[in-house]
Parts: C-alpha cells; sequence; structure tokens
C-alpha cells in the first residue's frame, strides 16, 4: 500500500481527528505541538520516544494524578484553586500540553510555558485542614509532582511500548527530565530509576486519603466522555492507571481492583496503543 493510500484511509483519518479533538482545545485556537530540533530535550532524548505514545501516557498520567492526590499539600492545592470538579477533561488536557511542550517544542516555546505554570502557581496557596501552610512553588511538593509523573509515564510506555527497555535508558530517561523539573523549581530531583522509587517510598508516611480525596479520585477515574467513541478508551485508561499504581496505593484510595481484571486491563490497553501508532504511523 502507498503512502497516499494509508493517508487517505478514513478510519485512520477519525481515529487522528478524534485524538487532536481530545487534546486540544479548538475554541482557544490550540493545534498539536509542532516537533522542534531546538526543543528542551533532544529528538534522540528517551523521553521523545516514551511521551510519544498516546495510550500510555493516558494511563500513566491517571497513575500519576491518583499518587499526587495521596499528598495533603497536593490535594489542597487542587481542592482550593481548582476547577476540577466542572472541568476535570480541561485539566487533564492542559496538562498532556505541558508535557507536549515542554518535550517537543522550541525551546522558546517550553521556557514561555514554564514561566507560565510557575506564575500560577505564585497564587496558590493556603492552609491544610490541620492550619499547616502550603504552597504550590514548594520545591518539595513539586518534587512529589515531578517523581509521580515521571515514574508512572515510564512504567506505563515500558508495559504497553517497550518491555526490554533497558535500566540504563530507564535512567537516563530521569535525567533528561529533571531538567524540566528544575526549571519548574522541583527539589529535590531523582536522576536514576533507583532515586525515584527511593523517593516515593521515603514519602509514604506523608500520604494520606480523606473525602476530597476520595471526590477527586471518582473524577479522575470516571470523566465525562466526550462522545462514544472516547468513552470506552477513557474507562479503559482509568483502569489501566489503577494497575499501574504500586500495591499500596490503590488500598489508601480505597480501591480493590480483582487481579482477575488485570490481564484483561493491560491486553485492552495493548490494543488501543496499538491501534493508535497504527492510526498515527
Amino acid at each position: 500500500m502507498s503512502k497516499g493510500d494509508l493517508t487517505s484511509n478514513p478510519v485512520k483519518r477519525a481515529i487522528r481527528r478524534k485524538i487532536v479533538e481530545i487534546f486540544n482545545d479548538r475554541e482557544r485556537g490550540e493545534a498539536p505541538v509542532v516537533r522542534s530540533r531546538n526543543a528542551l530535550l533532544a529528538p534522540t532524548s528517551v523521553a521523545w520516544r516514551v511521551h510519544g505514545d498516546v495510550a500510555s501516557m493516558m494511563a500513566g498520567g491517571i497513575a500519576s494524578l491518583l499518587l499526587q492526590m495521596l499528598h495533603p499539600g497536593v490535594l489542597a492545592g487542587v481542592w482550593d484553586h481548582s476547577n476540577f470538579r466542572t472541568d476535570m477533561h480541561g485539566r487533564l488536557r492542559r496538562t498532556a500540553r505541558f508535557i507536549a511542550t515542554t518535550t517537543y517544542a522550541d525551546r522558546s516555546e517550553a521556557e514561555a510555558m514554564i514561566r507560565h505554570v510557575r506564575s500560577v502557581h505564585d497564587g496558590v496557596k493556603g492552609h491544610l485542614p490541620d492550619g499547616a501552610a502550603y504552597e504550590a512553588n514548594d520545591p518539595m511538593l513539586l518534587a512529589w509532582v515531578h517523581v509521580t509523573e515521571t515514574r508512572s509515564f515510564l512504567d506505563a510506555w515500558i508495559r504497553y511500548g517497550e518491555p526490554w527497555m533497558s535500566r540504563g535508558a530507564q535512567d537516563r530517561y530521569f535525567a533528561e527530565m529533571a531538567v524540566i523539573g528544575r526549571a519548574l523549581g522541583a527539589e529535590p530531583l531523582p536522576r536514576t530509576r533507583a532515586e525515584a522509587d527511593r523517593m516515593i517510598a521515603d514519602m509514604r508516611p506523608a500520604l494520606r486519603a480523606d473525602a476530597r480525596t476520595a471526590e477527586v479520585a471518582r473524577l479522575i477515574l470516571r470523566p465525562v466522555a466526550t462522545s462514544r467513541l472516547a468513552a470506552v478508551p477513557g474507562k479503559l485508561a482509568a483502569q489501566a492507571g489503577v494497575d499501574l499504581l504500586p500495591p499500596w496505593a490503590p488500598a489508601l484510595h480505597g480501591l480493590s481492583p480483582s487481579p482477575l481484571q488485570a490481564p484483561l486491563v493491560r491486553a485492552g490497553t495493548l490494543g488501543v496503543a496499538q491501534a493508535l501508532r497504527w492510526a498515527f504511523r
């Protein structure tokens, strides 16, 4: 089949169009991020291939959000300063755009995006229910968000895209992503897989779940589908996200996924991933 035949395939066009609609706010004039050889991260970086896979990034993104919300400071920032109750899809889309821009876009666009996020964080501050102060630009809170995102994205890519990935390539991914974490003000930052695993283990005693955590998790795991076409993959991505969590995290969230369900979730997610790769090939 010729290249022209492939690009004119109506099924491919329909899938690509739907993905573009999901991740780009047409009302704001958003278009897919254009890849640049002058990006913050080099085209030869591990991050370029990890972040380029839609299905695994969706599953990894959900896993990272569920982990992040277990930290009282991160939860409070979302609860007090976000419109997640009415626009969870928008929040997920903005996170995806940040990742795409800081990975692939021209350096100037990526740096402008990082400055914008830091300026938004300047106004995100308040007090926890116990009276302790929090602020979104706290380096430790930013480090928790960073390490949960990077490990979840990488774990999803390994499971659904590159199960043979070497430990050296995994370490390079964390070292590459530390460039973005440092620009955001996060500290400390993991630069290897072992450091990321250790950071998450060290944070466990500080993690909590309450009624607010449950409400945020419910909205993450049961997003409003933009169409019937998006409903099934969205539900599957949520299940795949839970499946990616470390064993102790679902229990904190009050979730009890069946071990018998995991093979079906993984097979289904892999099928979606392969279909999306075919559509964009």
